[in-house]
């Protein structure tokens, strides 16, 4: 990756999923949307018409920020954010988020936004009595739903909010299917299923040439497994276990050991708090099969007793100083870190690795420059040079999110 992306960072796609056309759009997402975000892309670019607003709870001062500074599409759930958008925000255009069957679903959104199928019409009436155009319709599964199908009927129950707008003359043209796609092998359902039952259901209900615009929230999907994190242990406690006569192999008592980490559950490992997730970590180096395993946790740096990133782990004896290296740490870790910290705490090194980079050089530098910049700009290594010694492939970079 050339960039850290999180799940605020959405995609069009035109009329389709997956196989059909990205579309130039970003919208900002329902859980971080902020004027420093709309700032950001437009500062980058991004035209304030393809700017949506979606999340579904905002502040009074955001919605005055978007109307000042061109961004009209804008999301709403119930009566009284849409109050709130017609007075501070008249020539706002509507995307009406809709509630999800995500019963089964890691991280459950529908729990506090999203309106149900019966509140629809009355919603979609109290836009038109207040000359509110509402545009589209939005929704989201949450992160890991092991159910594709729960996408299909979703689309299904957009496909019925369009036909009442419809009714009530409303104009919409645009359908957000939300975001949480896997972005690792080894999730419980792939993306690839998940995209083939999508694009049937989109077919069925919204099939191309109806006009409608697709939008998904693919931002998980594409940096979860592409970052790397390394943190070093800072500190070390042993706990003996109060279990009456017994012992370990080695003759002395049954003990856990506490390791601490730089980072925590209030920082990058926040996703153990959000998406229930247990980080596994890869030791630096290979442990030999003689050496024996004890009973350990990983702790975050905040002492109130829960920041807890990790327990039931057997790993062998580790020091103050080693590393432990954490894969598919792209999603939901660094961006939030710094939102909740007030500041960013780790380094971010970009790596590839050597054949790679020989593989791009052609490409990314002028052939007159390449003799000369042989000498001067080298690429950071993979750890092609240390695998032997590390237990993983060669993806790692001390020190570093990659």
């Amino acid at each position: 990756m050339a960039g850290y992306l999180s799940e605020a960072d959405f995609v069009m796609v035109e009329e389709g999923f997956s196989t059909r056309d990205l579309l130039e759009q970003l919208t900002l997402g329902a859980s971080q949307s902020t004027t420093a975000e709309m700032e950001l892309v437009q500062h980058i670019g991004v035209l304030a018409s393809k700017i949506i607003y979606a999340n579904p709870c905002k502040q009074i001062a955001h919605i005055k920020y978007a109307a000042k500074h061109g961004v009209r599409l804008l999301s709403f759930d119930n009566e009284m954010e849409l109050a709130k958008v017609v007075k501070s925000h008249p020539s706002a255009k509507m995307v009406l988020c809709i509630a999800t069957d995500d019963s089964h679903s890691r991280s459950r959104l529908s729990l506090t936004f999203g309106v149900s199928l019966q509140s629809c019409r009355h919603l979609l009436e109290d836009a038109k009595r207040n000359h509110v155009e509402v545009v589209g319709v939005s929704f989201h599964i949450g992160s890991g739903c092991p159910d594709p199908q729960a996408y299909a009927q979703s689309i299904a129950d957009a496909r019925l909010v369009f036909e009442m707008g419809a009714e009530l003359g409303h104009r919409m043209h645009i359908l957000d299917l939300g975001g949480g796609f896997p972005g690792v092998e080894g999730a419980k359902v792939r993306f690839e299923e998940i995209s083939s039952v999508v694009s049937s259901a989109l077919d069925l209900y919204f099939p191309e040439g109806c006009g409608v615009d697709i939008l998904a929230k693919l931002g998980r999907y594409y940096v979860t497994s592409a970052f790397t994190l390394a943190a070093s242990i800072i500190a070390k406690k042993e706990v003996l276990l109060e279990q009456p006569g017994r012992e370990e192999e080695n003759g002395s008592a049954p003990k856990t050991i506490l390791y601490q980490l730089g980072e925590g559950e209030y920082g990058i490992f926040n996703s153990v708090l959000f998406d229930n997730t247990c980080p596994t970590p890869i030791l630096q180096k290979k442990p030999s099969m003689e050496q024996p395993l004890y009973s350990s946790s990983l702790w975050g740096p905040v002492v109130d007793g829960c920041d807890c990133i990790a327990e039931g782990l057997w790993l062998p004896q580790l020091h103050v100083g080693d590393w432990l290296v954490f894969e598919n740490m792209g999603a939901y870790t660094v961006g939030m870190g710094s939102l909740l910290g007030g500041a960013q705490t780790c380094r971010i090194t970009y790596a590839m690795s050597r054949v790679a980079w020989e593989a791009l050089r052609g490409q990314l530098l002028p052939a007159e420059q390449d003799e000369d910049a042989e000498g001067t700009c080298k690429p950071l290594s993979c750890g092609w040079e240390i695998t032997d010694t590390l237990c993983m492939g060669p993806v790692f970079t001390p020190a570093s999110i990659m």
